[in-house]
């Protein structure tokens, strides 16, 4: 079963079910060619988000860290108080919106997000300062240095949404192609061809499609587009907790559509 074969679910139905900003995130690393097989070991429904027909979405993002890259060496070393922020662009659409990522209890992941321009999808403002500030406070991420966050890394990528149901809760999955990696202020960006990063987003529980994946003895991966790219752009830096994970990606030097990441789009 390919995702073109999957039966449709609408953006409204699939928020209403399971917007989930406060969640159980699992993530694998897998080969392209593996996602048909995963689809059809699925117990239970999946359906895939389709947007005026379109079933895949691209996205771009622009993350931000202080210049010792603090948010970088706190996600690797698995500190409690982590957090990434970003700004994500829907290619397709352009909206944008400004995202801040924290650690709950049991290792659950917060998202804080806030409607943002399109034009400063590259900086932050002054009031995305204030917001950063304000929710890092509010989730007792007390030392980092606001005032200091500079863009640090761009991504690009394609998105299939999937609504899961079955025995349980509503769960969201995701799957990524065509990962891309640039550091602010370098032309060339290098590519991850013939990977896709699946997402499972749901409760403590695993969801239909984490099953059907451990079924074909794929285990959960420490991904992080943000840490993972990163490391395989910067010889200098450690590859920390993602160093097996970086060993099994095919990278390589490319190119990819960054536009996002560099000027305004129009929708």
């Amino acid at each position: 079963m390919s995702i073109d074969s999957l039966p449709t679910v609408s953006l409204d139905r699939l928020l209403a079910e399971a917007a989930l900003q406060t969640r159980v995130d699992r993530k694998y690393l897998l080969d392209a060619g593996l996602v048909s097989q995963v689809l059809d070991a699925i117990d239970g429904e999946a359906h895939v988000l389709c947007i005026e027909g379109r079933r895949t979405f691209a996205y771009r993002s622009t993350y931000f860290d202080t210049p010792d890259l603090d948010a970088f060496h706190r996600a690797g070393r698995g500190r409690r108080r982590r957090f990434k922020v970003r700004t994500r662009v829907y290619r397709h659409s352009g909206e944008t919106w400004l995202e801040v990522k924290t650690r709950g209890p049991r290792g659950t992941t917060v998202k804080d997000r806030l409607a943002y321009d399109l034009a400063d999808a590259g900086r932050l403002t002054a009031g995305a300062r204030d917001f950063v500030a304000a929710t890092l406070e509010a989730r007792r991420v007390r030392d980092v240095d606001v005032a200091a966050l500079v863009p640090s890394l761009h991504t690009a990528y394609d998105r299939a949404t999937l609504l899961l149901s079955g025995a349980g809760p509503a769960s969201r999955a995701t799957i990524d192609s065509g990962l891309a990696w640039r550091r602010p202020g370098s032309p060339e960006p290098v590519t991850v061809p013939g990977a896709v990063i699946v997402e499972t987003k749901g409760g403590a529980s695993p969801s239909a499609l984490d099953r059907a994946l451990w079924r074909t003895r794929t285990r959960p991966d420490r991904v992080s587009k943000y840490g993972t790219g990163l490391a395989v752009l910067d010889d200098d830096l450690p590859d920390l907790k993602w160093h097996r994970l970086i060993t099994r990606l095919p990278a390589e030097k490319g190119t990819a559509p960054f536009s996002a990441a560099r000027t305004p789009l129009t929708a």
